[in-house]
């Protein structure tokens, strides 16, 4: 079986990106370079790596293989050009996370690591559910934060099974302008079904939050925005009101109250610690503890 870095790399591209198109824009190569890389790699392999369907690509049995030994072998050639130019990247830890956990978990957990480990280097990368699966599939994030829904299923159905660490359990609250309109400690599904709501933008694989999950009728859906930021900052604005997780309370702008709804069941949410199976390095262990600990304390903060 011949071969080429190239062609690893480009395996490894495809499968954490999913389409290839997205490998290759991510590469800098023309679909047809990354298309003739991965016919190289079948014929090499005597194999089809990848099933196509009309979402994209997702590996078959025979890529997963390939593609374990490749991260491998593109792993140690990285830590033979560190050596090689003289750089100590032996604490460096790639983390991923979905949108909900960037300000009240990921944010004060790395403060926390770096009082306690300045030597260690945090990289990250904020992303939907499945394209930080295929990260961690391809290598290329060593831990990732998730959320799931009841009945919390795996992540994936691949082999093997990734590392799941529940983390932290919340439930959806309705971000609404502290301007008065609502009164009390709570709202109805009536009162907030004539509402101007401000949604993420969704996706089949991923649907998103921002309007309340089965809320009768047809949501009026005004604005559209992925940063949670943006959409608590038009809610102070009065401009509409939008679905978050109770644990964004810790960061509120001013002019934004959350308020559960006493008429609907909850919605509840868990944000989960994920990595491959297997052993961990050390400065993998120092993060895990420290998100262990920041979850910890927003859990116990009183609502």
């Amino acid at each position: 079986m011949e071969l080429t870095l190239v062609g690893l790399r480009v395996l490894r591209e495809v499968a954490e990106r999913g389409t290839f198109t997205a490998a290759a824009d991510a590469l800098g190569y023309t679909q047809s370079a990354v298309s003739r890389q991965i016919a190289a790699l079948e014929q090499a392999a005597d194999s089809r790596l990848f099933d196509r369907h009309p979402g994209g690509v997702r590996l078959t049995a025979a890529g997963s293989t390939l593609l374990r030994h490749a991260i491998t072998a593109l792993d140690v050639l990285d830590v033979a050009d560190r050596e090689l130019r003289g750089a100590d990247d032996t604490g460096h830890i790639r983390l991923g996370f979905i949108p909900a956990a960037g300000a009240a978990l990921v944010a004060p957990a790395l403060a926390a690591l770096r009082r306690q480990s300045p030597g260690l280097r945090v990289t990250t990368r904020e992303g939907t559910t499945p394209a930080l699966v295929r990260a961690l599939r391809a290598g290329t994030l060593d831990l990732a934060l998730l959320t799931s829904r009841p009945p919390h299923r795996s992540p994936d159905a691949d082999t093997p099974a990734l590392h799941v660490e529940p983390l932290l359990d919340d439930e959806l609250v309705v971000a609404v302008p502290d301007d008065g309109r609502y009164a009390g400690p709570s709202a109805t599904t009536e009162r907030i079904s004539g509402e101007t709501w401000i949604a993420s933008p969704s996706q089949a694989a991923e649907p998103l939050l921002g309007v309340w999950p089965g809320l009768p009728g047809r949501p009026l859906i005004h604005h559209a925005a992925r940063d949670w930021l943006t959409k608590l900052h038009l809610v102070a604005a009065g401009i509409g009101i939008t679905s978050v997780p109770a644990t964004l309370r810790h960061v509120l702008p001013p002019g934004v109250r959350l308020l559960p709804l006493d008429d609907a069941p909850p919605e509840r949410r868990r944000i989960n610690l994920v990595r491959l199976p297997g052993p961990t390095t050390t400065p993998v262990e120092a993060l895990t503890r420290t998100l262990r600990d920041q979850a910890a304390d927003l859990a116990d903060t009183p609502r």
